[in-house]
């Protein structure tokens, strides 16, 4: 007779040193993630907004000396125990009496159970002796000898790998196709199967059923043929719409511009899409700490399902400090501060200015200065609009000319869709500027318009997906009662593969043309089109790609065509190496002429963190201009696009 054993709710049983024990993965599994720091993370070793230590003295401390072994060699699984073992991610601090290290270790021993079956090995082993004793052979106040560490050993036998055999679907997760959620033959990891039961929630909850839920989810273990069959069987429950919508935990934020954001609207069909949405919605906001959507768990009397949004408010005001380096472009320093709740609708007001091009020049007067005033109103005219409000001072001086520019704009922006969004405003701005034109003063009124679709799986650091964007900005010229427009487009495409997207492809490719003018010198030098830089042809300096006059000045073009193509491979986790070329031309013309074509060509190293991948690029110019950069080296944070 085979010999079977049930899992139910996948409680799963084991059997050690002829006793009887019992763990719940569903409980357990929460437990298994490595012992972390909540409130620092490392960049190269270094250590970031650490918190302060727990300096809480340990009462009766009680040394231990650690041994964890198991017999596979399989470092993956080897790792996996020692990110569950408390004892091991602690190793080097005491605990709390002699009774504490014992709970401690019991505790361990259902830690690591529920590691092997989250790795399908439902035959595992642990052993944990303290002190050279078997933990369930300790008396209930047990007493280790004082003066040395105590020795505690776990040994672990993980077991074969069993794989899912049989999985069957009940009640309302009938009619569903159980490869859906489980495939045959694949290991049967304790994670998969918990998830299976949640997915098949989730789906009968996506047809519009809020009370959908779990019925059954068993597992039964047969240890001859080292295989899991699998139950699942869930209530769908009626399909309801979103009734009235409650917001709690405000503080200074209107809770009826919370509701009236989040697009939750009484009537609408039900939908957990359109609740993760809602959530990063506020979330953008940036005026909450934490967000938590929920549903009632019964329906309203005219059979709509009640809502409540709980918020818990951050602070509102902020400030920072950034910086950039890049060898042909020398530092970059930046300051900010900001509101994020002014008028008490999440209104946002920020305050900015930066220095650059430190280290090129020893004289002040030629760097480049930037100050910016910037409002934001979401939903200003809707949910789906945002007002957008900024002043601007420059003082500018790279090789292209020497300008001192104010800027004034206002404009709105409209999302279409959760992937389009539509801008346009008006926009002024007052420049004098000093280049191979000689020194002109301009006056200009814009209308900038923006199309964007965004596609991105992640905006730092994307793995799959597309950007694409079209602007167009007549202007007129006042001074010199000149009209002209400039139009640009872009897309970058990403494509990731090999196991987990170590491995992912990216590439970009954007063109301009400005049109109108009674020439070259009738148009702002700072609205020509230049290329090179650390954001588009890296090896050559900013703005260094364009057409020049018989004195080899800089004069700025009419048309520009740029390419960039990036390979990132993951190396670990967290170091990736990105070979990558660069591509462009500047033309005088109108339509681009191609003929001069400059290119560079490097190596990147990332370093990934969780406000995206610290980006250090090398690049070389392939075809570098006489006199001009031989090689450029560029850091910040972020991909290079």
């Amino acid at each position: 007779m085979r010999k079977r054993m049930r899992l139910p709710i996948m409680s799963v049983a084991y059997r050690r040193a002829g006793a009887a024990f019992a763990v719940t993965v569903l409980t357990a599994c929460g437990a298994l993630l490595p012992a972390t720091d909540a409130h620092a993370f490392k960049i190269f070793g270094m250590r970031f907004f650490e918190g302060e230590e727990d300096t809480t003295p340990v009462v009766d401390p009680v040394e231990y000396s650690l041994t964890l072994s198991e017999g596979t060699g399989d470092d993956e699984l080897r790792e996996t125990l020692e990110n569950s073992s408390r004892l091991f991610q602690d190793k080097d601090r005491p605990v709390s009496g002699d009774l504490g290290l014992v709970i401690r270790a019991r505790d361990d021993r259902d830690r690591l159970l529920a590691a092997l079956y989250e790795q399908a090995r439902y035959g595992g082993i642990v052993e944990v002796r303290v002190n050279g004793r078997d933990i369930d052979t300790l008396p209930p106040d047990p007493d280790f000898p004082d003066g040395a560490p105590v020795p505690v050993e776990i040994t672990v036998t993980p077991g074969p790998v069993f794989n899912l055999d049989d999985v069957v679907l009940k009640g309302d997760a009938v009619g569903r196709r159980p490869e859906e959620y489980l495939k045959t033959g694949e290991p049967a990891k304790s994670t998969l199967i918990i998830k299976a039961g949640e997915k098949v929630v989730e789906d009968l909850k996506e047809e519009g059923r809020p009370l959908a839920r779990l019925t059954e989810r068993t597992a039964v273990a047969d240890h001859a043929t080292d295989e899991v069959d699998v139950t699942i069987a869930a209530e769908g429950g009626p399909i309801a719409p979103v009734g009235a919508v409650t917001v709690v935990g405000t503080r200074t934020v209107d809770p009826l511009f919370v509701a009236d954001y989040s697009r939750l609207n009484n009537g609408q069909p039900y939908s957990p899409e359109d609740l993760r949405k809602a959530s990063e919605r506020l979330r953008q906001l940036g005026v909450f700490s934490s967000i938590t959507i929920k549903e009632d768990d019964r329906l309203a009397p005219d059979g709509s399902i009640p809502m409540t949004i709980e918020v818990s408010e951050g602070k509102h005001r902020y400030f920072g400090a950034g910086a950039q380096y890049s060898t042909t472009d020398g530092f970059g320093i930046q300051g900010y501060w900001g509101h994020r709740n002014l008028f008490g609708r999440a209104e946002s007001l920020r305050l900015e200015g930066s220095v650059s091009r430190i280290g090129e020049t020893t004289d002040v007067g030629d760097l480049d200065y930037s100050a910016g005033l910037l409002f934001t109103k979401p939903g200003a005219f809707g949910p789906t609009t945002a007002f957008n409000a900024s002043l601007k001072a420059q003082l500018l001086d790279p090789d292209a000319y020497k300008a001192t520019i104010f800027t004034g704009a206002a404009g709105v922006t409209l999302e279409l869709s959760d992937f389009d969004t539509l801008s346009a405003g008006g926009e002024v701005q007052w420049a004098d500027v000093e280049d191979a034109f000689g020194n002109n003063e301009y006056l200009t009124a814009s209308i900038p318009i923006e199309y964007v679709r965004d596609t991105r799986d992640n905006k730092l650091n994307a793995t799959e997906g597309y950007r694409a964007s079209i602007n167009a900005k007549p202007s007129y010229e006042i001074n010199g009662e000149t009209f002209f427009s400039s139009f640009e487009g872009s897309a970058a495409v990403y494509y990731g593969f090999g196991e987990e997207d170590r491995f992912v492809l990216a590439g970009r490719l954007g063109a301009g043309v400005l049109v109108g003018g009674s020439g070259l010198a009738s148009i702002p030098a700072n609205r020509r089109f230049y290329l090179g830089g650390g954001g588009t042809v890296r090896g050559y300096s900013y703005q260094e790609i364009s057409p020049r006059n018989d004195d080899n000045d800089i004069l700025g073009g009419r048309s520009y065509v740029s390419a960039t193509v990036e390979a990132r491979i993951g190396i670990t986790e967290k170091i990736g190496l990105v070979p990558f070329v660069d591509i462009g031309t500047v033309s005088a013309k109108t339509a681009p002429d191609f003929s001069d074509i400059r290119a560079g060509a490097g190596l990147g190293l990332r370093y990934n963190t969780p406000f995206g991948p610290i980006r250090l690029d090398v690049a070389l110019p392939l075809n570098a201009y006489p006199g001009g950069t031989r090689y450029g080296i560029y850091a910040g944070i972020g991909q290079s696009f």
